[in-house]
């Protein structure tokens, strides 16, 4: 895939390199003079000297110089991509949410337990152990808003004990089980982009937050929206990521235009209106912020709109990185003004050349 941004310089290059920084995701291929190897930024091999490194802007120029794809990070791969054996383990987990499947288990699966550790670190930020239990109470908080008693989600859940049970609920979601019934799940998870890391939250109803992982107030954005929806945000997946994950996927690659994800996004009738009006603004089109106050019938409220886009919770699904400033600058994006402009110019080379196999229709994404 061709780069979306113009590739660092050598030194911001290695500084990324040595410091494991996912930010670089995909904007640079590492690759070392003395093993022929090319890696990603985040790869946990051992680091080579400045002298014995080069960089690229995609993985095609470093196998084009002669260097092969390391054996660790898997460039060649996309880096949220589950592999086989990994899907085989969820799905065993979504079948059976109260087994405990201990490092022992792993190994007579034929499984390295350091593997899969490393796996679920790198994906979603904690280790197998910390999934398996929070996917353990994640099942028992639905089956008591579903109407179970406490004692027995406890024991179905694989728990020992009603105290242990009612101490481990308690740290997750604040409250004892008997008063969770009026609380709901903000099932968080990550995703990797030629961008960079994003954070995900959805709802039954649908995706209500999409944000890059270094978007500043990015903590403040996730308490409010669990306030606002008195609900608690615990890492674990959603019916929704799947068609996500894929639309995307497909996005980023020049083949989508639209996207029919469903939305959940909580707010004023007025906030509703704005990011209404932004899902209008067609595909590789831009506006100004008045342009927008305008479409709206509200001429004179160009600073409420501009405050109102920046209340957008849901990048790139909700375009907000179409709006420009009065000038047609660029002005106001939370990811940063560099991803901002790549997404321009990845919209706007993939209107000029129409994708080889074009995405299916999409239908009106509609706001909850």
């Amino acid at each position: 895939m061709t780069p979306l941004f113009p590739t660092p310089d050598a030194a911001e290059c290695y500084q990324a390199l040595v410091a494991k920084n996912a930010a670089y995701e995909g904007r640079f291929i590492a690759a070392v003079k003395t093993t022929g190897i090319f890696c990603r930024p985040t790869c946990p091999a051992r680091k080579p000297k400045p002298e014995n490194v080069e960089f690229f802007a995609s993985t095609k120029e470093a196998l084009l110089h002669g260097y092969r794809a390391c054996k660790v990070c898997t460039p060649l791969l996309a880096r949220d991509a589950t592999p086989p054996f990994m899907q085989e383990l969820l799905e065993e987990l979504a079948r059976q949410p109260a087994v405990k499947i201990s490092d022992q288990q792993l190994r007579q699966k034929g499984l390295e337990p350091a593997t899969v550790r490393r796996w679920f670190l790198r994906q979603h930020g904690i280790t197998f152990q910390a999934y398996q239990r929070l996917n353990r109470i994640n099942t028992a908080f639905r089956k008591i808003q579903n109407g179970n008693s406490v004692t027995a989600t406890a024991f179905e859940s694989g728990y020992e004990s009603l105290s242990g049970f009612q101490d481990s609920f308690k740290t997750v979601f604040g409250v004892a089980p008997s008063l969770s019934r009026q609380q709901q799940i903000l099932n968080l998870t990550r995703l990797e982009t030629p961008l960079g890391t994003m954070l995900a939250c959805a709802t039954q109803q649908g995706v209500c937050l999409l944000e890059f992982t270094d978007r500043r107030g990015l903590e403040t954005e996730l308490k409010d929206l669990a306030h606002r929806l008195n609900a608690t945000v615990v890492q674990s997946e959603n019916v929704h990521y799947e068609i996500l994950r894929i639309q995307l996927a497909e996005y980023f690659a020049g083949t989508r235009r639209e996207f029919t994800v469903p939305l959940h996004t909580p707010g004023t009738a007025f906030q509703q209106q704005v990011w209404q009006e932004l899902l209008r603004i067609p595909y590789g089109s831009t506006r100004t912020y008045g342009q927008e106050a305008a479409a709206l019938g509200r001429p004179t409220a160009v600073r409420a709109v501009a405050s109102t886009n920046g209340l957008n919770r849901i990048a790139i699904l909700i375009p907000c990185h179409r709006v420009l400033g009065a000038d047609g600058h660029l002005t106001g994006y939370a990811g940063g003004l560099w991803r901002k402009k790549a997404l321009l110019e990845l919209e706007q080379t993939a209107k000029t050349a129409p994708p080889d196999e074009p995405a299916a229709p999409a239908e009106q994404v509609s706001l909850q």
